[in-house]
């Protein structure tokens, strides 16, 4: 008997598309959630240093750099990674999965780095 080409009739067409559609491990709201959470890290230390009377443009100068870096760099940086790895060996790393580690990367990175500066 030839299984591979059984078709079994309790598995819907429905089921299998689902199935496809949904191959990323972390849902969008937590990836979703990861980037609020590193916005609002990023941005957390510059009201501070507004409120203590630092230069409004060096503290500008400060956030255009760092802030897009956190919020962009390293998510992209791990979505790039994640491209070159599926071509160069042949892995089948989800974009989605990717760029949600780098927003928890992000976020880890910033906390260390308050922690270590507070």
């Amino acid at each position: 008997m030839d299984t591979k080409n059984s078709i079994n009739p309790a598995v819907s067409s429905e089921s299998v598309a689902s199935t496809e559609q949904q191959r990323s491990l972390v849902p969008r709201g937590i990836t979703i959630g990861l980037a609020l959470f590193a916005l609002v890290l990023s941005l957390a230390g510059y009201g501070f240093r507004l409120m203590v009377g630092d230069d409004v443009e060096a503290v500008l100068h400060h956030a255009s750099v760092v802030v897009p870096s956190f919020i962009l760099g390293i998510p992209l940086f791990f979505w790039v990674g994640s491209r070159i790895l599926n071509k160069v060996k042949d892995l089948h790393i989800e974009a989605w999965n990717a760029i949600s580690l780098g927003y928890l990367t992000s976020c880890i990175s910033m906390l260390w780095l308050m922690g270590t500066y507070s």
